[in-house]
């Protein structure tokens, strides 16, 4: 591709922003539900009477409960197209939340939660395929970006209102929220979402778009352990970046919070931006390799923050959770073009499975790690799993989505 038709952009029609939309919105209600739990930690610790383990453990069903299913839905996706994958499971979810609202039974409570997490799957499997089906090539970078900020969007929605609603009207009717939102997003998908348009047929005995990704080389393979070794840094920032800034860097609660806030918004915006760059380099695992390469240099600047001067701690921890969430559009959009049409809900749903799984093990191992050798030592650490992606990163981009 030249430089001149890399400038040349490919038109979108306006059906396929409204899909994108309607897919972020999707996600991003999946995601307040799924996050719910987690903002009822202090409650039920301080309230309840429940043990911080009890509350974690609580807060984690959702979570396992994608794991158990996210492979299930995109081969769903795959069968049956988007439109009724997302629909579907967004009116589980409603049913799920329905009803948690309804005991103060706490292992019903995990129990709803845990079949209201298979549900939520759905859209995380089914959205990626939306965007790479509705969208050219040269703007899925973009698009893919786009829809990666549905996470965010969905535990800020879940942060600035499930604390406020349980501690004013009771949990239930915090829950109540996701009933609303994910009931809603259910309708406005059967009605108005639409399966993207299928590639014609090629002219071949055997089309390349139904073989198995998996079996005919190893790409998928090493785009998923890339993924999951750059959730190391991504989730050890999330994780463990407020209590940094509160014990080593003696910053309040308060201002330290709306930093972490901040770096979180910023993030999402650079995986934007670093979509773009890809469409623009026609790329995705060039740009891929320099984000492994990149995460793993700002995760050694986190161990020298220390001995930094005031402010300069705050600059590293922002560059640092940038860098570190940058990767999560190039894989999944590196994912959905590799697989082909008849695999991208099964190969997008192993992609979440690796890095859910591995997300899992971040909070215990790193958590492990600080208390053995200290934050800088275990920020160190924690640099040679995004160093170890860096020759993982294939060397040429495969696409058969068109």
């Amino acid at each position: 591709m030249t430089q001149a038709s890399r400038l040349e952009k490919t038109a979108v029609s306006p059906k396929a922003w409204t899909m994108l939309g309607i897919g972020v919105a999707a996600q991003a209600a999946g995601t307040v539900f799924v996050s719910t739990p987690a903002f009822l930690i202090p409650l039920l610790h301080s309230e309840h009477g429940l043990s911080l383990t009890q509350a974690g453990t609580l807060a984690a069903a959702p979570t396992f409960g994608m794991v158990l299913t996210l492979v299930a839905w995109g081969a769903m996706a795959d069968r049956f197209g988007e439109k009724w994958v997302i629909s579907i499971g967004l009116a589980l979810t409603a049913i799920a939340a329905l009803a948690a609202t309804t005991t103060d039974n706490y292992a019903l409570l995990g129990i709803a939660f845990l079949l209201g997490g298979m549900a939520a799957a759905s859209t995380n499997a089914a959205s990626g395929r939306v965007v790479v089906g509705w969208f050219p090539k040269d703007r899925r970078g973009l698009a893919m970006g786009i829809r990666q900020m549905s996470q965010p969007l969905g535990v800020t929605i879940a942060s600035l209102t499930i604390p406020t609603l349980a501690a004013n009207v009771g949990i239930g009717s915090a829950v109540g929220l996701s009933v609303a939102l994910n009931g809603v997003l259910a309708l406005i998908c059967a009605v108005a979402l639409v399966n993207p348009p299928r590639p014609a047929a090629r002219p071949t005995d055997i089309p390349v778009e139904t073989i198995n990704p998996y079996r005919s080389n190893w790409f998928l393979w090493r785009i998923h352990v890339v993924s999951a070794l750059l959730v190391f840094p991504q989730f050890t920032l999330s994780t463990f970046g407020l209590v940094w800034l509160i014990s080593e860097q003696g910053w309040d609660a308060a201002p330290a919070g709306l930093l972490i806030g901040i770096s979180q918004f910023v993030g999402a915006l650079g995986r934007i931006v670093v979509g773009i760059w890809s469409d623009r380099a026609g790329s995705r695992v060039g740009p891929l390799r320099l984000v492994a390469v990149s995460a793993s240099a700002v995760m050694l600047a986190m161990a020298a923050a220390d001995a930094a001067p005031w402010g300069v701690p705050a600059l590293i921890l922002l560059l640092a959770t940038t860098a570190s969430v940058a990767d999560n559009g190039l894989a999944f959009t590196s994912v959905a073009e590799a697989a082909g049409p008849k695999w991208q809900g099964k190969a997008l749903g192993a992609q979440n499975t690796g890095q859910f799984i591995a997300a899992s093990a971040v909070g215990p191992v790193v958590g492990a790690l600080i208390g053995a050798v200290g934050y800088p030592l275990a920020f160190a650490i924690v640099a040679a799993f995004p160093a170890a992606a860096i020759p993982l990163v294939p060397s040429r981009d495969r696409d058969i989505s068109v």
